[in-house]
């Protein structure tokens, strides 16, 4: 078995899940085309330029677009992800750059495709748990600040124990919405030139927040992540949802 396919063990985990939407039905095939988009999501290389042996590479675009309509991919993560620690969450954004492909999409949303002088570009929110593993993320155009998307992952966390983040996410109105959800807000203040209590932030538990840089590098590792390809932002967050899913795979197996 080559190095990076999935062990029977893991497809059987894998599987499971995904039939337990009710979206798609046991079907042998199944397999060679979630491993045709793994490839995909780890090379990045054009859906046409597939190796054959994954099957024709039109089936498994086809496939992977039905899936990502159907939101499977975004459920198969967020069941992973029900094991996570909520005890402290770490919070984060980090820019992709988005392909010269990835533009004109015949819609009239933008995809969450920023452009500025860098560029067009896609931002990802992203919380994780305790232990560093995914919980929740959400895309925004690469100029949005931290701060847009930082209430809406609050209100997606199961459970508000510690939220910490770095000085993007600086606003009163922040901390008192944790608070308000029975949380500790552990977000350092910006310097604007007056006096900041250094000790009102636990610093110790604040340098665990590289937990959250550390997924990003991980995914990143993706090339269909560290370059977004996809026309379409639905298109890219199941991309995003499945190597979150890798990354939570083997907590089961």
């Amino acid at each position: 078995m080559p190095r990076l396919m999935l062990t029977d063990k893991r497809w059987q985990k894998l599987l499971q899940v995904m039939k337990s939407t009710g979206r798609i039905y046991n079907k042998p095939e199944h397999r060679m085309t979630f491993e045709g988009i793994l490839y995909r999501l780890r090379t990045g290389i054009p859906w046409r330029d597939l190796p054959t042996e994954f099957g024709g590479w039109n089936t498994i675009y086809r496939r992977f677009n039905l899936w990502s309509k159907k939101g499977l991919l975004n459920n198969l993560f967020n069941e992973l992800a029900k094991l996570a620690d909520y005890d402290w969450v770490f919070a984060d954004g980090s820019i992709v750059k988005a392909h010269q492909h990835s533009t004109g999409a015949a819609t009239s949303d933008n995809e969450c495709i920023g452009k500025s002088r860098g560029g067009n570009s896609t931002k990802i929110h992203l919380a994780v748990d305790s232990g560093g593993l995914p919980i929740y993320f959400e895309l925004s155009e690469g100029q949005r600040n931290d701060i847009a998307r930082a209430q809406s992952l609050v209100d997606h966390l199961q459970e508000v124990n510690v939220f910490v983040g770095d000085k993007g996410y600086d606003s009163d109105a922040l901390r008192e919405y944790i608070e308000a959800r029975g949380g500790i807000s552990v977000i350092p203040k910006r310097n604007y030139g007056q006096d900041i209590d250094k000790e009102s932030v636990d610093w110790c538990l604040y340098k665990y927040r590289h937990l959250v840089e550390n997924a990003f590098a991980r995914i990143k590792h993706y090339r269909s992540i560290s370059t977004r390809y996809e026309k379409l932002a639905r298109n890219y967050a199941s991309m995003v949802s499945l190597a979150f899913s890798m990354m939570w795979l083997p907590m089961y197996c």
